[in-house]
């Protein structure tokens, strides 16, 4: 199982975009060193919940400040741009990274990120899917033409092509069954996980991932990875205090997605659901938060009810500084890492 690392870039407190930006790039580089595969960033926009906007920009900048680590967007919200930039943009950072290039598209889920592009997110499903055959026509280096109720491409060569061959390994974020089948059948990777989303869910996940590959058949596996909050603790109440960033983070992201979000002045409220875990179940059934038995405990029930290929470590959530998270990513580096791998 491959490990890596997630970046956000989010602040409660609204941080300087200098300060979030050089916290992202300093943890990026101690993945690196403590021997995490890639660095995978999401993609925001117009609030503290994510100051990341452009993903690839930053991703070429890492692979500039490191030699190893694989950068990866999860995920460049596909609908909200022109097909022909985002298969540019990769290409520019496959060819500037020496191929150290995974891409994570998704359709997007918020609503309030939508409207103020002028966008609907009714129409992100169609949109999806001509970009993708777009983007994938971009990237066979030949002339082609594409006449769709979204895009209308006259004859076109893009230039740069990537580094890798065909493309850069691509990942789509799936929860519903045609959104699984569609990637599988496309021969994508398939991302899941995340904020408020519960271990018995995710194991749903991993047999309906199941059942739609026996039923497609597809000429290869895709891989699955999974994002989730990680915190490697010093003890139980440095856990409970993690576990309450997490919940910042929780609340945002399902008023973002159930569109009851609560912007003011771009700071991100964090609205209480009307039901929501207390610390003790979420620690339990929604994020590794704990000791690093207690990490190793977990990850290990995910391997078993998913078989997933690959884990995306999220370290950096709510307004936990940057000393704890570096701290927690050596801990987990050093105890919880080589029990699972």
């Amino acid at each position: 199982m491959d490990i890596g690392t997630f970046l956000l870039m989010q602040s409660p407190s609204a941080a300087s975009s200098q300060e979030i930006y050089a916290r992202g790039t300093e943890q990026a580089q101690a993945a690196e060193a403590l021997g995490f595969r890639n660095v995978w960033l999401g993609e925001h926009h117009f609030s503290t919940y994510g100051y990341l906007s452009r993903p690839t920009q930053l991703a070429t900048h890492i692979a500039a400040k490191t030699t190893r680590l694989r950068v990866g967007t999860a995920v460049i919200v596909v609908p909200l741009h022109h097909p022909l930039v985002v298969a540019e943009e990769i290409a520019t950072l496959d060819l500037l990274s020496g191929g150290r290039v995974d891409i994570g598209f998704g359709r997007g889920y918020q609503n309030y990120e939508f409207e103020r592009f002028g966008l609907e997110l009714e129409s992100a499903k169609n949109r999806w899917d001509e970009s993708l055959d777009i983007i994938l026509a971009a990237f066979k280096g030949k002339a082609f033409s594409y006449d769709g109720t979204h895009y209308k491409i006259p004859d076109t060569v893009v230039f740069p092509q990537p580094l890798q061959n065909p493309h850069p390994p691509i990942w789509c974020v799936a929860q519903s069954p045609y959104a699984i089948e569609a990637t599988v059948k496309r021969g994508f990777d398939v991302l899941t996980g995340g904020f408020g989303v519960t271990l018995d869910h995710l194991a749903a996940f991993g047999k309906m991932y199941d059942e739609i590959v026996d039923k497609v058949k597809p000429p290869k596996k895709p891989r699955v990875g999974v994002q989730r909050a990680v915190y490697v603790a010093e003890s139980d109440a440095d856990a409970r205090d993690a576990a309450e960033h997490a919940l910042w983070n929780m609340r945002v992201t399902l008023s973002l997605r159930n569109h009851y979000e609560q912007v003011e002045n771009g700071r991100a409220i964090p609205v209480k659901p009307k039901t929501e875990p207390s610390v003790e179940e979420l620690i339990d059934r929604y994020v590794l938060i704990g000791s690093p038995d207690h990490c190793i405990h977990q990850l290990k029930r995910h391997q078993e009810l998913m078989g997933i290929s690959h884990f995306n470590c999220s370290f950096w959530f709510g307004d936990l500084n940057q000393k704890r998270v570096l701290r927690s990513m050596e801990r987990f580096a050093k105890e919880v890492m080589p029990a699972v791998q």
